[in-house]
């Protein structure tokens, strides 16, 4: 069991490669919440902590008494991301989000109060692409494509319809929870 009084942290490694994406993305400013790095702390952080109170059944045993995470989350091009799929995954061409979860299978035997959860890229260009084709802001497709990444870092998967169904649940209980303003930059 979970004690809910134990503070949990998050050290994130946020790349914001935005600034190599060609400027064609007028709506796109660089100031916007989603490109700043305390966001995505805080956001980590907020879900990470819900799912330990709300979901701990479905995290990995070797996490649970582990209350550091680290991570690494990147906003990149299709370029960058197409090369990724590639290399790891040996897919051709751009996807909207791939997560690299590296949470060893002998965690348990670790003592050490941190544990690394893995990588996550999202692509900016899907993202607003994906945006326009239903009816999202950029900023709620992002959020949307980085919630699932780390769900996925956290042993989430689909390999059914069942659980695609139960990670996309838990994907919009996790985004309801953020209380972000969409329209409010």
């Amino acid at each position: 069991m979970i004690d809910k009084k134990i503070s949990i942290e998050i050290d994130l490694v946020f790349k914001n490669a935005y600034e190599f994406v060609p400027i064609k993305f007028n709506s796109i400013n660089k100031q916007d919440t989603i490109f700043k790095n305390i966001f995505w702390e805080k956001t980590f952080l907020k879900w990470i902590n819900i799912l330990f109170k709300e979901f701990n059944k479905s995290l990995p045993a070797s996490i649970l008494n582990k209350r550091s995470f680290s991570l690494s989350f990147e906003i990149v091009d299709n370029v960058t991301i197409a090369e990724l799929n590639k290399k790891w995954l040996n897919k051709a061409g751009p996807t909207d989000v791939l997560s690299f979860p590296i949470i060893p299978k002998d965690e348990l035997k670790n003592d050490f109060n941190c544990i690394e959860l893995g990588d996550i890229f999202v692509s900016l260009e899907m993202a607003i692409n994906q945006s326009l084709e239903y009816n999202n802001s950029v900023e709620e497709e992002i959020i949307w494509l980085s919630s699932h990444g780390f769900l996925h870092l956290l042993g989430w998967d689909h390999q059914d319809q069942n659980q695609l169904e139960n990670m996309l649940q838990v994907q919009e209980y996790l985004i309801s929870k953020l209380n972000y303003d969409y329209d409010k930059k």
